[in-house]
């Protein structure tokens, strides 16, 4: 099998993440392991929020995108202060863009177009601050065996 992401597609991901993160003080991050660990893609999205520490932002507005590889799951979880203004529709739009682009075997643009409408959400929601810090790092994070 073919690595997920090559290293130029990796990087265009990352470069949607400072984007989206430019005009808001939310938090996205994407996460990518071969096997989803838990029953269910959502228990384990929330799982690795926890482990990377992405309910500590000062707002509760982190957002991760989860994806397992080989099992072909993937999730959207937002923390408590942005689910709170899009709502179950906004993550559920959200899932299927990306599933979308993975049907088709484009998962960069997948990735890239979901962190970027996120990312639109969360600046409407909880725009930039002059005094804004960036609470979390923006590179992909990975579990085992991605």
């Amino acid at each position: 099998m073919a690595k997920f992401l090559t290293k130029e597609q990796e990087q265009t991901v990352i470069q949607a993440i400072k984007d989206a993160e430019m005009a808001t003080s939310g938090e996205i991050r994407v996460h990518i392991e071969a096997k989803c660990k838990a029953d269910d893609a959502l228990t384990r999205a929330k799982e690795v929020f926890a482990e990377l520490k992405m309910h500590e932002t000062e707002l509760r507005n982190g957002t991760i995108i989860y994806v397992a590889t080989k099992d072909h799951k993937i999730a959207i979880w937002g923390d408590e202060g942005i689910h709170s203004k899009v709502g179950q529709d906004f993550w559920d739009q959200e899932l299927e863009l990306i599933t979308r682009y993975f049907m088709a075997d484009d998962y960069e643009t997948g990735l890239k177009e979901a962190v970027l409408k996120i990312g639109e959400k969360l600046k409407e929601h909880f725009p930039y601050q002059t005094d804004d810090v960036n609470e979390l790092p923006d590179d992909i994070s990975y579990g085992e065996g991605h």
